[in-house]
C-alpha cells in the first residue's frame, strides 16, 4: 500500500513517517509541507497512491480544500489537533478515518486496518466490474473504432500518444498510458514498465527483466517486476 504525507509542520510529518515505517504493508512515497506540491506529485506519479495522510489546518490550501480538489480514488486519513471537523470530514467518500494529534501507535494501526479493509472492498468491486468489460472504443480521425479487449497484446506509451498492438492491427491514439490503463480491466492488464501495459494472457514466457508476447520482447521495470509476479498464476 503506497502512501504520502501532507502536513505543514515538520515535526508532525516526522512522527507520521515514523508510524508509517512501523507498518510492514505501507510504503511511503513522499512527504510534503504544501498540498499544492503534493497534488503535482500525485498527478505525475507513475506509482498508484493508495493512501494520503492529510493535515486539515494548513496555510493557503487546507486539507478540506485538498479533498474538494482531488479526483483520485485513494483513501484519506485526516490528521489534526482539532476535533470539530470530524462530522464534515466523513461527508467525503474517500475519508477513511480522522485522527487527533498526538496520535498513538495503537490508534494509528487501527486506522491502517480500516484503510486496508476499504481498499480490499474497492478492489473486489472493481474486479467484479472488470469481468463485464469486453471492448473499448478509440477515437481515430473522428471515427470511433471498437477494439475487443482480448485481441490486445500490449500498449506502449510514446509521449502524448500510445500504440495499441492487437493480434492483427496497430492503432496510434492521442492519449496517455495512465488514462487508458484506467479504462482496461486490471484483472487482465498489468504494467510491466513505465511505458508498457501488457495483456498477461498473451505472455508466452518471462525471463529476467523481459516478457515475450508473440515474437516481441517487452521490458520489465525494476519497480514493476513484483507487481507482475503477483498478477500471474505462478506455480511454486
Amino acid at each position: 500500500m503506497n502512501c504520502i504525507i501532507i502536513d505543514d509542520e515538520e515535526f508532525s510529518r516526522e512522527i507520521t513517517a515514523l508510524l508509517v515505517s512501523r507498518v510492514e504493508k505501507i510504503k511511503l512515497l513522499g512527504s510534503f509541507s504544501d498540498a499544492i506540491d503534493a497534488l503535482k506529485f500525485i498527478n505525475s506519479s507513475e506509482e498508484v497512491i493508495d493512501l494520503v495522510l492529510l493535515d486539515i489546518h494548513m496555510p493557503n490550501f487546507s486539507g478540506i480544500d485538498f479533498i474538494k480538489t482531488v479526483k483520485h480514488p485513494f483513501q484519506i486519513i485526516l490528521i489534526t489537533f482539532d476535533s470539530k471537523f470530524g462530522s464534515e470530514a466523513f461527508n467525503y467518500d474517500y475519508v477513511a478515518d480522522y485522527l487527533i494529534k498526538p496520535i498513538t501507535e495503537e490508534r494509528f494501526n487501527k486506522a491502517m486496518e480500516r484503510v486496508e479493509r476499504k481498499i480490499k472492498f474497492a478492489q473486489k468491486a472493481l474486479t467484479d466490474s472488470d469481468e463485464s468489460v469486453i471492448d473499448i472504443y478509440i477515437n481515430i480521425n473522428k471515427r470511433l473504432i471498437k477494439i475487443e479487449i482480448n485481441s490486445i497484446n500490449y500498449i506502449k506509451a510514446n509521449g502524448d500518444y500510445v500504440l495499441i498492438k492487437t493480434e492483427k492491427e496497430n492503432f496510434i491514439v492521442h492519449t496517455t498510458l495512465k488514462k487508458i490503463e484506467e479504462k482496461l480491466p486490471k484483472t487482465i492488464f498489468v504494467k510491466t514498465h513505465r511505458s508498457y501495459l501488457v495483456n498477461k494472457q498473451k505472455i508466452i514466457d518471462i525471463k529476467d527483466y523481459t516478457v515475450l508476447i508473440g515474437k516481441e520482447v517487452i521490458p520489465i521495470g525494476k519497480k514493476n517486476r513484483e507487481a507482475l509476479f503477483s498478477n500471474i498464476n505462478l506455480l511454486k
